[in-house]
């Protein structure tokens, strides 16, 4: 095949960013304040053989650019850039880089030492030029309300990888997640988003190459445009957008889970793959101004993105707008989020990153998570992002841990908790549904090991059983790890069901880690961000207990969803300090009386009572918590024209559940609340 080399013809333009196609050429744009030249350099597709280099001789700016002719749209290129102070920064002037702008890459990145101490070009993944045409066959996003919204975290290979109702060639890929076998499986638990951990193109940091492990979680990105291309049969963007469709297509929206705050480049010592040899002094924060001091490590990876910079906004921007236009997802879960809003050292809530969010129109309209901390200077964040945020909640999280461990002192906190948190997100600046609550996450135990492990068990991580966090609040009621002994399964089945069920029922947007419906269990490992394997893939080979799991997992969301006041108690939450709010909500104590002052300071307490009220539609629920080992006795009805409906309680076995078990027409109801459970009850007006 004969090749004709690629010439410029034409000067370009600095807008937009990267290789973008114009008419029959293409023109080349890159953002590179730190090179005195820049040059692309063009392989073919199937071998990598090099084919020719471009110098970009044109500059705006800090842009280079240029129209080049003659390039066939199955090239693969990659840039180079020569280093206008060598006294600055890293000496990487042979070496070549993945374009920041690159919205395909040919392959996924893996270390290799040698290949790259040797400035290998066939280490780098190519940024693909192939013009990317796609039928959404009319399907659009499925824009589901805030307050209606119960969230689902997954990984895209583990998800699928061992599940038999996925076509074996599609298991654990992007397409694996399109299929029938996996769409059924999350209709059927009635959850309205997939959150999936990073789909970035990302490389496993050398250590764990060395080790013979792999970033598995994927939090170490190279580009923030390109899918890696791991979890793809053929072309990663393709199958996203197909994967992105069809989940559109049944009501399901996708959140992606971002890392915006480091790369994969680590710190002053780490590899130069992309930024480092282009943007690196605006790119990265330092610890001072100058080049010679070391990289600010505010991520725990080595560097930290500069997201005040203008570069650092602009990209975070672009990438965004990408994802949400081109990749029609539906929003974005930040990793360490507080990194995206500091000045430098410190974190402000009106960053400009945060500013010109909220002003762009197509970025303000999506849902945006924030993990409300970094490891850096006043790092823990929560409660602090901008309004219309959400945010992951860990005080949710370890207090309703603790109180079904039976903790003592935690009934005031929890009834805060259960009601949005409003002590963090604050009435008339923050709405309701700004807490997104749960109780697992990816990074710590799964709900099943959280009631089976007193000890994390990271010995699978090779770091000695040192890494993972410490202090989890977990219980294994007698038994560390697997049991046959019935009466501690039956005591961590219910302590499952009643955290379940806090989650669900609590004001806020639920969250819920995927397996944990079918009692996935990582043997104890809290930090299971290594391990590519069993221990992080869901095992669909479900036993009746697992069965009888999902079943519930099921209920607890169609209640939710059945009734609009476990959404959102508050009629007016945007006015709440002037609404009538006695008449809606009310903390009752066993007699059925209004909890007092004096009662909220009894520190052996563990129960709780809550009724909410729904006026326009004549109804109230009760929900009674239950942490200690002793039944207690509430007074449902008092004296009142009502009738009593149990939705719900934990402590019955799963045959019995969502019945409506105790309908009482009378004006009294008392109800034994049996040791650590929950029950939900439904309140109506008698029939004269």
């Amino acid at each position: 095949m004969t090749i004709i080399k690629a010439e410029v013809c034409g000067t370009g333009s600095p807008n937009p960013l990267g290789v973008t196609s114009n008419n029959e050429n293409y023109n080349v744009a890159v953002y590179a304040p730190d090179a005195s030249k820049v040059f692309i350099h063009f392989f073919t597709p199937d071998t990598e053989e090099f084919i020719c280099k471009i110098e970009l001789k044109n500059r705006t700016g800090k842009v280079f650019h240029s129209l080049i002719s003659h390039v066939s749209e199955n090239y693969v290129y990659a840039l180079q850039a020569i280093q206008k102070d060598k006294r600055k920064g890293h000496c990487v002037d042979e070496r070549l880089f993945i374009d920041p702008y690159a919205k395909s890459l040919n392959k996924s990145l893996v270390w290799n030492e040698t290949q790259y101490q040797q400035q290998s070009a066939f280490m780098l993944p190519k940024a693909k030029l192939c013009k990317q045409e796609f039928d959404w066959q009319g399907v659009t996003k499925p824009n589901i309300a805030r307050h209606e919204s119960v969230i689902y975290e997954l990984h895209v290979k583990g998800f699928s990888e061992q599940n038999p109702n996925v076509t074996e060639a599609v298991r654990g890929k992007y397409l694996g997640l399109a299929e029938p076998g996996s769409i059924d499986h999350l209709k059927g638990l009635g959850i309205t988003a997939v959150q999936i951990l990073p789909i970035f193109s990302f490389m496993s940091e050398p250590r764990l190459e060395q080790i013979g492990l792999t970033n598995y979680w994927g939090y170490n990105p190279i580009n923030f445009f390109a899918p890696d291309q791991r979890y793809a049969n053929n072309d990663a963007v393709t199958e996203v957008k197909t994967m992105v469709r069809e989940l559109h297509r049944n009501g399901i929206e996708v959140i992606l889970d971002v890392v915006y705050n480091h790369t994969a480049e680590s710190g002053a010592q780490g590899p130069s793959l992309s930024f480092k040899g282009l943007v690196e002094g605006e790119f990265y924060l330092r610890t001072d101004d100058d080049y010679s001091f070391d990289y600010a490590n505010y991520s725990g990876c080595g560097n930290t993105v500069n997201a005040d910079s203008n570069f650092g906004i602009k990209i975070i921007m672009d990438s965004m707008r990408y994802w949400l236009t081109e990749m029609q997802v539906d929003g974005f879960r930040f990793d360490l989020a507080a990194t995206l809003g500091r000045n430098g050292d410190r974190f402000n809530r009106k960053a400009a990153l945060f500013r010109a969010m909220s002003q762009d129109p197509i970025i303000s309209q999506a849902k945006l998570i924030a993990e409300p901390w970094d490891i850096g200077p006043e790092g823990y964040q929560l409660g602090n992002f901008p309004s219309e945020w959400l945010e992951c909640n860990d005080r949710f999280r370890d207090t309703v841990r603790r109180f079904w461990r039976g903790e003592l002192g935690l009934v005031p906190e929890l009834a805060s908790r259960i009601l949005g948190s409003r002590d963090i997100f604050k009435k008339g600046r923050r709405s309701h549904t700004s807490s997104v609550n749960y109780v697992a996450y990816h990074d710590g135990y799964t709900l099943n090991d959280l009631v089976s492990y007193e000890q994390k068990h990271n010995e699978a991580n090779l770091e000695n059983n040192r890494d993972g966090h410490g202090s989890n609040f977990s219980k294994n009621y007698g038994v560390e790890g697997e049991t046959t002994k019935s009466e501690v399964l039956a005591l961590r089945a219910k302590q499952i069901r009643n955290m379940l069920s806090t989650v669900l029922f609590s004001q806020g947007v639920p969250h819920l880690l995927a397996g944990d419906e079918i009692g996935r269990t990582q043997k104890g490992n809290n930090n299971a961000y290594c391990q590519d394997n069993e221990i992080s893939w869901l095992n669909w080979n479900l036993d009746r207990s697992n069965t009888e799991l999902l079943e519930f997992t099921k209920l607890v969301i169609s209640i939710r969803k059945s009734y609009p006041l476990l959404q959102r108690c508050f009629l007016e939450d945007d006015d709440y300090e002037y609404s009538d709010f006695h008449h809606h909500v009310n903390w009752i104590k066993p007699s059925g009386e209004s909890k007092q002052i004096d009662d909220w300071q009894n520190n052996e307490n563990q129960c709780l009572g809550l009724v909410v009220a729904d006026d326009d539609n004549g109804y109230q629920l009760v929900l009674i918590l239950n942490a200690s080992e002793q039944s207690v006795t509430y007074k449902i009805v008092d004296n009142q024209p009502l009738s009593a409906v149990r939705i719900l309680d934990t402590n019955l076995i799963s045959q019995q559940l969502g019945s409506q078990i105790d309908c009482q027409f009378d004006r009294n109801l008392d109800h034994e609340q049996a040791p650590q459970s929950l029950s939900l009850w439904k309140l109506l007006p008698l029939q004269q």
